[in-house]
């Protein structure tokens, strides 16, 4: 953005692919107004495990880091050995691109084609394969003509194209991060996207994807499938998108899906036969988050979509970590991590280990887990993240007590921390705020100016 702005260019290819750039490179975009493609380097082919021990519960399966993951935790309760895990290490990731299922950097790269700022194929065309480099001289030639025709970026950026986004992040089971991303970029363009409203479009847009880390099914299938555009296609059947919008394409949503098919009913689930009826993340709302906290529900055990469970209370992700690794949480357990939000972290970092760990146990379909902290696209399970107010401005996730009982009820977007408010009252006044844990340098900086995770984590 300041190179762009420094130099005066006329136009911008943009070429990210992991999970930070892209939302980095959109909100720049928005702010910049310049003719702009996106090209991502595309998704990565999934590993596989030969079929030479039975012994290792991951032997003869397609992997993903999720997978590699979740076998550390493995290690730690015996299910998996040391040279097991080795031999998977060298195979999972098998090539460059962004990990080979729905986390961020592809739920973002597909939500960039979306909005009309990528060109089809942009969200799920193999990194290796010849087609993704016949993209990028595409989005070279096409830019172009973007810059002959005077059609910016933010032309592809109206409320509309968002409403798009949101529609087909439900469809696609993404990763719980676009509900950070997508506001924090809608901001940039200039307005607002409430919480209350995702969870609309939530309930009104069936999930059609079941890939990884909620399947074991690859981004590799979803292209082979029709892609991104056979699931706008599909959505469109029942307008639940707005296919009158432009796109980079110079064409809008409708023309581009002209003739499009979904050629894997099974990867992509047609519109009449979806996995749920309702969308791939809720946004749930309670007295212990009133302004909201994230799960992707189609990532989650049924088991846990109604659950009550004691709280076992952590002030930090290593806290919480060294806990599971010694075993100590168990079946029911609602797992609290907090002052690891936006200003607590300072910087929100993921909780991957921890959710990893306790699937690595066997434990995704038994314990909860919720924190003002994020968590990556490959988590999975009952994982409730973005809690709002965050603990270190005094949220009631603050408040919570070791043993509190804790009920989460996610098709009906509910959290309750079963506390009276007359004892919520008495510890607020008990409450202190803990010393910030960086005083200088850009992270002070940020921890000063950044919003709540409701409002995306822009600086104020």
């Amino acid at each position: 953005e300041c190179v762009a702005k420094a130099h005066q260019f006329d136009a911008l290819v943009m070429i990210p692919n992991c999970d930070k750039i892209v939302p980095g490179m959109l909100m720049a975009a928005a702010r910049l107004d310049l003719p702009t493609v996106f090209v991502s380097g595309g998704p990565m082919m999934p590993g596989h495990l030969p079929e030479n021990d039975c012994t290792n519960p991951y032997s003869g399966k397609n992997l993903s880091l999720t997978d590699m993951f979740e076998a550390v935790g493995g290690v730690s309760s015996g299910k998996v050995t040391e040279a097991q895990l080795k031999e998977m290490e060298q195979v999972a990731c098998p090539g460059c691109g962004a990990c080979s299922g729905m986390f961020t950097a592809n739920s973002m790269n597909c939500l960039t084609e979306v909005l009309g700022l990528g060109l089809p194929g942009n969200g799920t065309i193999p990194a290796v394969t010849g087609k993704r480099i016949a993209l990028a001289k595409h989005a070279g030639m096409q830019v172009m003509e973007m810059y002959n025709k005077g059609i910016t970026a933010r032309c592809m950026m109206k409320e509309a194209n968002f409403r798009n986004a949101l529609a087909a992040d439900m469809a696609l089971g993404c990763s719980s991060n676009t509900i950070l991303h997508v506001p924090a970029i809608a901001h940039e363009a200039g307005f607002e996207l409430d919480l209350h409203m995702i969870n609309e479009i939530s309930n009104k847009t069936p999930n059609l994807c079941h890939l990884a880390p909620a399947g074991h099914t690859f981004m590799c299938q979803l292209d082979d499938a029709g892609g991104v555009q056979a699931v706008l296609a599909e959505l469109a059947k029942k307008n639940l998108i707005d296919t009158s919008v432009m796109t980079v394409t110079g064409k809008t949503v409708a023309e581009n899906i002209k003739g499009v098919v979904n050629r894997d009913p099974e990867i992509l689930r047609p519109i009449e036969n979806p996995y749920s009826d309702n969308g791939g993340i809720a946004i749930l709302f309670g007295n212990l988050a009133p302004n909201g906290t994230v799960v992707k529900r189609s990532a989650c055990a049924k088991e846990l979509m109604k659950h009550t469970g004691p709280a076992r209370v952590f002030n930090d992700e290593s806290e919480a970590m060294e806990a599971v690794q010694k075993q100590e949480i168990k079946s029911g357990d609602v797992v609290v991590i907090r002052y690891e939000g936006p200003k607590g972290g300072p910087g929100m970092r993921e909780m991957l280990a921890v959710t990893a760990a306790l699937a690595g146990q066997g434990l995704d379909k038994e314990v909860a887990l919720i924190t003002d902290g994020r968590f990556s696209g490959a988590t999975r399970g009952a994982s409730l993240g973005h809690c709002s107010p965050e603990a270190a401005v005094g949220g009631p996730i603050a408040l919570v007590e070791e043993g509190d009982k804790i009920t989460l009820d996610i098709n009906n977007y509910k959290i309750t921390l079963e506390v009276s408010d007359e004892e919520l009252a008495k510890r607020r006044e008990k409450w202190v705020c803990p010393e910030p844990k960086v005083t200088t340098g850009y992270l002070a900086r940020y921890a000063k100016l950044v919003s709540s995770a409701d409002k995306g984590a822009i600086l104020q």
